[in-house]
């Protein structure tokens, strides 16, 4: 880990990428069964993890984050976070040292919640939804009967202003890649009510190998986006680029194979059993947090720096 000489001391790993997000998996547990899902990249000789972090530790890192190494932006996701009782309770906690708290959750409770998480302090949220047709949301969820009660609460959510809103679409060759257009469309149908954006989500196959053959073309989804765009745009995030389509902002995050999102990566995870993990795809270099003991954190998050190293490096294989 590096110090930046005359500032407050940040999380810098040996290929020069600052930390500036935290992002909780906070439970493991969820009400749908996604057939693409890698639980945060948790999954561990088959099983999800069953023990879950304390509301104490996961506001005690975010705050020794803040306040040692200005790490002010927090990202929940679970599992379905709002599967925890105490989610509001976890904002309330780190409100006073965050700059941006916000959530992943799959809607189907959203509606239920969004004005109390917004009350507590939860800025904005993304919601997964990779289809805006029964039959298939269905299939990919294995569930049934709850794409409305997703589309409701997307509403719910921008009336209680979590915005901007994001809706993540995680993209399947052969089952949901056709709706882009459609997609993009239900967007500027949000957009009437307050600010969305639809991200367009490379599908990561090496959780499940069952879904190989499900993989995209993302470069030839971003080269139809790019024919379309008035503009375009990249964030400093993992080097994600923005297509303005028809008023529409879609953003594309292309993960597999584009040493540019490794490059660019500045946020570090910590697990639903109270796990930092340095690499999305990596599950051999966890470090656990076992106290709420201050330097202990301190020295964990130090530690977890000297294990963080790009999962792609060489030349994109794709191109």
């Amino acid at each position: 880990m590096k110090t930046v000489k005359g500032k407050k001391e940040r999380l810098i790993d040996d290929y020069g990428r600052e930390i500036r997000s935290l992002r909780f998996s906070i439970t493991s547990r969820c009400n749908l069964d996604c057939i693409y899902c890698h639980n945060e990249g948790e999954w561990r000789s088959g099983k999800r993890n069953r023990e879950e972090i304390s509301a104490e530790l996961v506001i005690e890192i975010a705050r020794v984050a803040s306040a040692y190494f200005d790490i002010r932006k927090i990202k929940f996701s679970g599992g379905e976070p709002l599967m925890r009782d105490d989610l509001v309770d976890i904002i309330q906690g780190m409100r006073d040292f965050e700059d941006d708290i916000s959530a992943t959750t799959n809607g189907v409770f959203l509606k239920r919640y969004a004005d109390e998480l917004a009350d507590a302090g939860l800025d904005r949220v993304n919601v997964s939804i990779d289809s805006l047709k029964e039959e298939r949301y269905d299939f990919i969820t294995s569930s049934s009967n709850n794409l409305p009660k997703v589309i409701d609460g997307i509403y719910s959510a921008i009336d209680a202003g979590l915005t901007p809103l994001k809706l993540n679409m995680v993209l399947l060759k052969g089952i949901n890649e056709d709706e882009i257009a459609d997609m993009i469309d239900f967007v500027r149908e949000c957009n009437k009510r307050g600010a969305a954006i639809l991200q367009l989500i490379e599908l990561i196959p090496y959780f499940n190998p069952f879904m190989q053959n499900c993989e995209a073309n993302f470069y030839a989804v971003e080269a139809e986006l790019k024919s379309k765009a008035s503009a375009i745009k990249t964030r400093r995030l993992q080097h994600r680029r923005k297509y303005f389509v028809d008023g529409v902002e879609v953003e594309v995050v292309h993960p597999i194979d584009n040493t540019e999102f490794c490059a660019n990566c500045s946020r570090l995870r910590i697990t639903s059993d109270g796990k930092i993990k340095p690499c999305l795809l990596r599950n051999d270099n966890l470090v656990p947090v076992e106290s709420v003991d201050e330097m202990h954190i301190i020295t964990k998050l130090k530690l977890a720096m000297q294990y963080r190293e790009p999962f792609y490096k060489g030349k994109n294989s794709k191109t």
